[in-house]
């Protein structure tokens, strides 16, 4: 069952998916708050094909954030990055910069206002997502990172990418760690997913200041909760 319910979300989610990404080309023309719609559709036609294909709903604990803050997520599934599309208030997403500069599609994401991240690009490349942050808090928006850097499976818990600890500091922002187990369900790299329920905990804000030692550990012990 959990094979026919997999293949159905593919065909629908991805199968929608195409003409939606089409569609952003044009739509992304009318401006930024287009867009943004656009991508909430988008997430909320994921939400309906994970609810009633896949089985799959969110459990959310604790209080998503309002307002400009560092939001920093564990992950271990796509399902999460698109869940927060609809749990935050237009959030920039921060990723690599090789998504944003896929051809067309990368055009749509800057219009979107995500934050492009080169971990190999030296002062010049964090000088452009601080600009990018920068644009973000300016408009009042929640700013999402991945500070382990990628999706791990459950129960790992890899050391923080530093660039987390750069936006923090110069940001100088609360930052909300978010707990997710999705990967229980959604396995990285796998197409059978299961039915069953996906917590995320919004935990309480830590507030800006703090040196990096004691950030990344109360960050990295906060996101993981859910793995202990």
């Amino acid at each position: 069952m959990a094979a026919i319910r997999s293949f159905l979300f593919a065909l629908f989610f991805y199968g929608g998916t195409v003409p939606a990404v089409l569609l952003s080309f044009p739509i992304s023309l009318l401006g930024t708050k287009a867009v943004r719609w656009w991508a909430h559709m988008w997430a909320r036609w994921h939400r309906v094909c994970a609810r009633f294909l896949l089985g799959v709903r969110t459990q959310i604990e604790g209080t998503p954030p309002k307002g400009a803050c560092l939001v920093a997520c564990k992950h271990q599934s796509m399902y999460e990055t698109l869940e927060m599309i609809l749990m935050l208030d237009e959030p920039a997403t921060v990723l690599k910069r090789e998504l944003a500069d896929i051809p067309l599609w990368g055009w749509v994401t800057r219009r979107y206002g995500v934050i492009p991240v080169d971990r190999q690009g030296g002062a010049a490349a964090l000088r452009r997502m601080m600009r990018a942050a920068e644009a973000a808090i300016a408009e009042g928006r929640p700013i999402v990172i991945f500070p382990e850097g990628t999706r791990v499976p459950p129960g790992e818990a890899p050391r923080l990418q530093p660039g987390f600890a750069g936006l923090y500091r110069a940001l100088k922002l609360p930052v909300v760690p978010v707990a997710v187990d999705s990967g229980r369900l959604w396995p990285r790299g796998r197409f059978i997913k299961r039915p069953g329920v996906v917590t995320m905990r919004f935990l309480e804000p830590i507030d800006p200041g703090l040196p990096r030692a004691e950030i990344e550990a109360q960050v990295h012990a906060a996101i993981n909760v859910l793995g202990r």
